[in-house]
């Protein structure tokens, strides 16, 4: 028997009804069949159209779903042969499923060439130096430069800086995206954006240079592998950034501490009126730059380059200077100077390593982070620690593009299923799980003391901020092991009950919570850290030490 029902459905094309019947009927042989009619005419030609529709909505790939009916209600079940509706039924669905074939390999191609497109070495670059030096001017330049940024958007910000009488901010807008930023015109906030030379795929850092926020710029410069520090020529502008108590000298302190190895010295505002591409301003800052360099730990040779540039009008940065404003210069240009440098290479086989940076909900719990060590392949099974918290990788995103895996040095955003977002805390760590990161509370270190606040003495009892990665964390040192001598660099055989500014000492140091952390020997990213009170950092040091029964073991 052929039954025969009538629904009301929705067109996928609008918000129009129309009467769409059913008629089916029920074999042993094949079970249910449908013949569907729509307004008396056979339907073959609705679905076609139907197909058409939704391939033009999903860029020429049809959904199979879009073509079934959502609703079928049947009235009875009879059991009757008919090959006039198997012959009719049978042509409708073996299409669809050659369509869903191709729908895989479009996505297997695609995520093959996100893969591929990954080939580029990365490196960080974090912009450091004293408050309105140029920093965010600079990096918007560079992404202006790079076309990362429309002439539309430059036209948009220029007239948003003009509205606000900062006619000379509009490239720093590009960076600082905050409200509070563009009304202040300071960076509060690391900025982050991406460009790209022909050698290299670079992520900028755009780290704030006030002295309030120096806990931010600790957390970009301890994701950064090359720093530029930007200084204004500027006539008064580098001196207050020099001298005692300016952002030049600690930034740079701090860079050298986190790990920042190699160093673009860019002196800005050269086109100011008041230097005005002058080549004695130019050796003037690097003269007075050279000494405090090596002092903080670089080798000026080797390690630091020094450049004139422009940040605002873009001069030196993509492509030399004209001779006729800078006659002196022969040097390369900024994009020049960075893709040129060379970087130690990393181990892809080591340990994983990731420390957290942020996390939020999509679609699950999402990381963020810069790989450390090691390699990450989605379906991996790593540890979360130091909640030893076992998770699987369900997708990995690099610069905004989904890859099936990624090396260390590169910034990503990983899915993971297993863990809950609000059991994750800024400065856990991602971990392999055959070789954890340590877990602990107590570690014994190396620290330089730089300066202490004024009639503090710094002994056992002493209480400070430690920044190490990602984590900050309260801490107390607890016991001082010995002092090293400055001139043989070994250890004093004097009991050591106090030291003084400049001092190097061997300490104990304990926290409140356990933190995942390395020796400096192992994994030097995860073993370097900077003590800080007051808004002050007192000294710099690395982990010797790991208590030998931890919350890894």
């Amino acid at each position: 028997m052929v039954q025969q029902v009538a629904k009301e459905s929705v067109g996928t094309k609008g918000n129009h009804k129309r009467t769409t019947i059913f008629t089916y009927t029920h074999t042993k042989r094949t079970g249910f069949r449908f013949i569907l009619y729509a307004e008396g005419k056979d339907i073959e030609e609705d679905i076609r159209s139907l197909q058409l529709d939704s391939a033009e909505e999903n860029n020429g790939v049809v959904n199979p779903g879009d073509a079934r009916p959502e609703e079928v209600e049947v009235v009875d079940k009879m059991e009757e042969d008919s090959e006039e509706v198997q012959a009719v039924s049978q042509p409708v669905h073996p299409e669809p499923k050659v369509k869903h074939k191709e729908v895989s390999a479009v996505e297997d191609a695609e995520s093959q060439q996100e893969t591929e497109g990954n080939n580029k070495r990365h490196l960080n670059v974090v912009f450091i130096g004293h408050v309105d030096a140029g920093k965010s001017t600079t990096g918007g330049q560079i992404l202006f430069l790079s076309g990362q940024v429309d002439d539309r958007t430059i036209q948009k910000y220029e007239k948003e800086a003009k509205d606000k009488s900062r006619e000379s901010w509009y490239m720093a807008y590009i960076m600082d995206t905050n409200e509070e930023e563009r009304i202040k015109g300071k960076t509060v906030e690391v900025g982050r954006a991406h460009f790209e030379t022909e050698t290299t795929r670079f992520t900028i850092l755009d780290a704030p240079g006030h002295k309030s926020y120096v806990p931010n710029m600790i957390s970009g410069a301890s994701q950064a592998d090359i720093g530029v520090l930007v200084i204004s020529a500027r006539k008064g502008e580098f001196e207050t950034g020099f001298e005692k108590g300016g952002q030049t000298r600690e930034h740079v302190m701090l860079a050298k501490t986190l790990g920042v190895t190699k160093l673009l010295l860019v002196v800005n505002k050269m086109d100011d009126h008041t230097v005005n591409w002058s080549k004695e301003r130019y050796d003037e800052i690097e003269s007075k730059m050279t000494p405090f360099l090596k002092a903080s730990g670089y080798n000026v040779k080797k390690d630091v380059q020094f450049l004139p540039i422009s940040g605002l009008m873009g001069l030196n940065m993509k492509t030399r200077v004209d001779k006729s404003l800078c006659p002196w210069w022969n040097g390369p240009c900024l994009f020049e100077a960075l893709d040129r440098i060379e970087i130690t290479p990393r181990d892809p086989n080591g340990p994983f390593r990731m420390p957290i940076i942020d996390k939020f909900k999509d679609m699950g719990t999402v990381v963020m982070g810069k790989v450390e060590s090691g390699s990450v392949r989605e379906g991996d099974s790593l540890l979360v620690m130091p909640n030893k918290a076992q998770v699987k990788v369900l997708a990995i995103y690099c610069d905004d593009n989904r890859v099936r895996h990624a090396g260390p040095g590169e910034n990503l955003r990983i899915r993971l299923s297993g863990i809950e977002e609000e059991d994750i805390l800024s400065g856990f760590v991602l971990s392999s799980v055959a070789k954890p990161v340590a877990a602990v509370t107590e570690f014994i270190a190396q620290l330089q003391i730089l300066e202490l606040l004024d009639n503090a003495i710094f002994t056992a009892g002493y209480k400070a901020v430690l920044h190490i990665h990602a984590v900050v964390e309260e801490c107390e040192i607890v016991e001082l092991l010995h002092q090293i001598d400055l001139k043989t660099k070994k250890p004093m055989k004097k009991k050591v009950l106090f030291v003084k500014n400049g001092a190097i000492v061997v300490c104990r140091i304990q926290v409140n919570n356990s933190i995942c952390t390395e020796k400096f020997a192992d994994f030097a990213q995860l073993g370097r850290f900077t003590l800080r009170t007051e808004g002050k950092t007192v000294a710099v040091g690395k982990v010797t030490e790991l208590p030998t029964v931890s919350s890894s073991a």
